[in-house]
């Protein structure tokens, strides 16, 4: 049975960036207070000429150059995203699909928030294990700019617009790519983060336009206490389960959500400090496409040696989290 390995990485942040400052003046905070609660000091919005699939788009093709792949040579668009182009239909997967000139490969979208990556991985390496697919592309747009509430100190301060990408092909040696792969939800969390109405529950009204509605909620601390719970024994378990440890480890990559979770499960994990690489000091938090954005800023940096074994975790709404480790090649 093959196993799968990531061929190319990729990403994209818009031009517009968004310091604490400007935001400060707007909360009628001090911007020292933000990146004291976050360890975010900046962050990019999109502009209203950019859409999720331009910046799938851009991180897209940067992945499938390091590939050394045409658009066409791809037979799979798994695309990740809670800040779709459109409404329902269609699928921001096929609009991206259009902009790369693929025809025929499947492609469609899912939302596991930003936990999306690594379930986007999930399929990936299953579908090339199975022998269904032999080229996927993995995306995780987000625009989650348009839905903030700039008046929600909660939300406001913390969410940047960006997209991440990753190639996934057949490895062609047993020992470099995806080692092991787990994901997991729990509905019962469901409300700690969520966008009240726009679905078929509350339909777009007046009413929930004027009650803000259609703007991000989150419930921060009980989000923080549930993921470090959930996370860390689910990543202890995946290095359990393939008989290692975090001596083996050689990086570890979080989803960019807050600088305090970051913190806090390196703490419990005993993550040495030079192992966790993180960038929310100028991303902030970017959603499903947090995780893949950091891979590629690390890969892209010369940090990932071949041969280095890099553990991947992440939590967001649904709840969903989970863990991926990955043998570099």
């Amino acid at each position: 049975m093959s196993i799968s390995m990531i061929s190319g990485t990729g990403s994209s942040l818009p031009a517009r960036v968004v310091l604490n400052k400007e935001l400060a003046s707007n909360l009628g905070i001090d911007e020292s207070y933000i990146y004291r609660v976050s360890g975010i000091r900046s962050r990019h919005w999109a502009s209203d000429s950019e859409e999720s699939s331009t910046l799938a788009e851009q991180a897209s093709r940067q992945a499938l150059d390091q590939a050394k792949l045409h658009p066409r040579e791809i037979d799979t668009i798994l695309f990740s995203t809670t800040s779709p182009e459109t409404g329902a239909f269609p699928s921001t997967a096929s609009l991206l699909q259009r902009r790369l000139g693929v025809r025929g490969a499947s492609a469609f979208d899912f939302s596991a928030s930003c936990s999306g990556f690594l379930y986007g991985l999930s399929m990936a390496d299953s579908l090339i294990r199975s022998g269904l697919s032999e080229r996927c592309l993995i995306v995780a747009s987000e625009i989650k700019s348009r839905y903030l509430d700039p008046g929600d100190m909660g939300t406001s301060i913390l969410f940047g617009d960006g997209a991440g990408a990753a190639v996934v092909t057949k490895s062609q040696e047993p020992h470099v790519g995806v080692q092991n792969i787990r994901v997991f939800s729990d509905g019962r969390h469901s409300t700690l983060v969520r966008i009240p109405a726009g679905g078929s529950r509350e339909p777009m009204s007046a009413a929930t336009i004027k009650e803000k509605r259609h703007t991000l909620r989150l419930e921060g601390a009980s989000l923080f206490r549930v993921a470090v719970k959930q996370l860390g024994p689910a990543l202890q378990e995946l290095l359990e389960s393939s008989q290692l440890t975090m001596a083996d480890v050689d990086h570890v990559m979080f989803h960019q959500a807050n600088s305090r979770i970051l913190a806090k499960l390196a703490n419990r994990m005993n993550i040495p400090s030079h192992c966790l690489f993180s960038v929310i000091e100028h991303t902030g938090n970017t959603s499903s496409a947090s995780l893949p954005i950091t891979l590629d800023m690390a890969n892209r940096q010369g940090r990932l040696k071949p041969g280095d074994l890099i553990l991947l975790g992440t939590f967001g709404g649904g709840i969903t989290w989970g863990g991926a480790l990955i043998r570099w090649g």
